[in-house]
């Protein structure tokens, strides 16, 4: 089965990790077809499915590189089916606009209410694993103004390993 990891803050500080020697270290855990995506810690690569996926590769990662990594794993099928979902309702990425998701390692607590800023994101409806973020640019030409999504965070338990991406980073991935 084909599978995307997402690594938790890499690439930040002295946390780098090269695609190259992420590929390798991927390859050497025994995992078949290993391509790196982008240079933000995002893998493809085939595996059987197995409940220990995320731990074989969470503690292969941590001796290649000496530091904890924490990964948030999707099958490819299960990345179809949430762009075939349309959790955007619609709207595209524009210069207006960025759409971002937050993939979580697990099930985010039930009837958690998180609500967006006005002109600044909105939250579509998000799966129980997924939050999805509407981000609108503001005249100055950044996105988000100061703390707000911070301020959205806060709501969700520090426990809970997250790692956000841009929509088009998914879309590349199941392409």
């Amino acid at each position: 089965m084909r599978y995307a990891a997402f690594l938790r803050g890499v690439n930040l500080g002295k946390r780098t990790v090269r695609s190259a020697e992420l590929r390798a270290a991927i390859e050497d855990l025994g995992f078949s077809d290993v391509k790196t995506l982008l240079a933000s810690g995002n893998v493809l690569f085939e595996a059987r499915p197995s409940k220990s996926l995320k731990q074989k590769l969470e503690a292969g990662l941590e001796e290649a590189f000496g530091f904890k990594i924490g990964v948030v794993l999707r099958s490819i099928d299960e990345l179809r089916a949430m762009v075939a979902a349309d959790p955007f309702g619609g709207v595209v990425a524009s210069e207006a606009a960025n759409l971002h998701v937050m993939l979580f390692a697990e099930p985010l607590p039930e009837g958690m209410k998180l609500k967006g800023v006005a002109n600044d994101f909105e939250l579509p409806p998000f799966g129980p694993r997924e939050i999805f973020l509407i981000v609108y640019r503001k005249p100055d030409g950044s996105y988000l103004s100061g703390g707000s999504v911070d301020e959205m965070e806060k709501l969700i338990p520090k426990s809970a390993l997250r790692t956000s991406r841009n929509w088009n980073t998914i879309l590349k991935a199941i392409a």
